[in-house]
């Protein structure tokens, strides 16, 4: 049988892994990842189509499931009526693929087929709705840009909002931090007035800070990015752009994926350092760090979904991927749109812009005075090993400087398991409760943590 190796760089077991939506599809599509169920399995090597594996695995009934899988977002179909997304049939694929027991092969018509509606959907994203086109699954008004008069009741609301907050926060100062320490339901009301006045990520700023009360110093450190964000938003005509555009988005004023798109597109190889997943009111958020390989560059994708919902799952850590991405004005660090893929993903060979502590928290103070009200800072750390730090843990270099561990993140027993005390590369999410190891790259590669 004839290994996989033209196409694209095969992915690690850990990457396929990282891609399951729970422990059970794990565990399924390990049992999957033998011969017996595949009738037949192939990777396509054409050029008229994207790098496409493809498979034919006998279920329980007597059609066999046909399951392929776009590699380069990656992209998924199968006929197996599971609600999980991937399913165990596209996870014990790729486990195959992983394995080099996937041969190069032609495509089968119904692969082909799918492959060319999804590129008929893009086309048609990409062209716009035309005119006489039936605007299906969104009225005509959510598909319109928003007129002067829907944008100026916005800001008027939000303005509303924000000086509300400011009176509220002038309350907190003046009863003291004892009793604002105490949350309760007027945290929950001015939380839910942010977000009738539409200045969501105010209200999540505002909700974040609930994590703090037993800290009387970085309580007050929080009310105050709060006053200074309403100060800057009285302010924004006064602003430089760039840090006006950071209020905006701090407050939560929107800003419609065209007009990003329409931005000047920056091209790298952009590498997966870590993506992290967080509950917010009922919202799941999805943080994935890109770093360019070429200018060091850290970039932020954010990605939301509701309960019920399923998150993307186009960005693996430990793998890089030629691509244009376009930026949100405004924020540190800089917020992307993936605008075009020019080559599926591949593993990475190194880590991009790694750095001692120092530089890093260096590159974190220059990103805070550019954008007050940064939460989470991405971070490479070269050559540091977690060590004891009292009743909680750090990382140290060689020159005895050494970061905190987010408490929240748990014991780092994984993180010393795979580098046994020596020295290594660790990627993560610095903020204020510390860091949290995303990833560490041992063997040539980035174990995801």
């Amino acid at each position: 049988m004839a290994e996989t190796t033209t196409v694209t760089t095969v992915w690690t077991i850990d990457q396929v892994m990282a891609l399951a939506p729970d422990s059970s599809a794990q565990r399924a599509a390990r049992g999957l990842a033998g011969d017996r169920a595949w009738l037949e399995t192939g990777l396509s090597a054409a050029d008229d189509i994207d790098p496409t594996l493809w498979g034919l695995c006998q279920g329980s009934g007597t059609t066999p499931y046909q399951t392929a899988i776009d590699l380069t977002e990656p992209a998924f179909k199968c006929t197996c009526p599971s609600r999980k997304f991937p399913c165990k049939h596209a996870l014990g694929l790729l486990l195959r693929w992983s394995s080099g027991s996937v041969p190069e092969a032609v495509a089968p018509s119904w692969a082909n087929a799918w492959q060319a509606a999804r590129a008929a959907r893009a086309d048609r994203a990409a062209a716009g709705p035309s005119s006489d086109e039936p605007k299906s699954g969104s009225s005509t008004a959510s598909r319109a840009p928003t007129s002067e008069k829907a944008q100026a009741r916005r800001a008027d609301r939000i303005a509303a909002g924000l000086e509300e907050l400011d009176r509220w926060l002038a309350d907190q100062a003046r009863t003291g931090l004892a009793g604002a320490a105490k949350g309760g339901a007027a945290w929950d009301t001015m939380i839910a007035r942010l977000v009738d006045a539409q200045a969501a990520s105010a209200a999540g700023i505002l909700r974040r800070t609930t994590a703090v009360m037993g800290s009387p110093e970085r309580l007050l450190g929080e009310l105050a990015r709060l006053h200074l964000l309403v100060g800057g938003y009285r302010r924004l005509a006064d602003l430089p752009e760039d840090l006006a555009a950071s209020v905006r988005m701090r407050v939560g004023v929107p800003i419609a994926t065209e007009t990003v798109l329409a931005g000047e597109p920056v091209r790298d190889r952009w590498q997966v350092h870590g993506v992290r997943d967080e509950i917010e009111d009922q919202l799941t958020v999805r943080r994935a760090w890109l770093r360019g390989a070429g200018s060091g560059r850290p970039l932020i994708v954010l990605s939301f979904a509701v309960a019920g919902q399923s998150l993307p799952i186009d960005l693996l850590p430990g793998t890089e991927f030629d691509a244009d991405v376009c930026l949100y004005p405004g924020g540190r660090p800089e917020r992307a749109l993936i605008a075009k893929r020019h080559a599926p993903p591949e593993r990475m060979h190194s880590v991009a812009g790694a750095a001692g502590i120092e530089d890093s928290l260096l590159a974190h103070a220059r990103a805070l005075a550019a954008d007050p009200w940064l939460d989470f800072w991405p971070m490479a750390l070269d050559a540091v090993v977690p060590v004891r730090d009292g009743a909680g843990w750090a990382l140290a270099d060689a020159g005895g400087n050494g970061l905190p561990l987010d408490p929240a993140a748990g014991e780092p027993w994984r993180l010393i398991a795979v580098t046994a005390g020596r020295p290594a590369t660790v990627t993560g999410e610095w903020s204020a409760a510390g860091l949290r190891p995303l990833g560490v790259w041992a063997d040539q590669r980035l174990v995801r943590l």
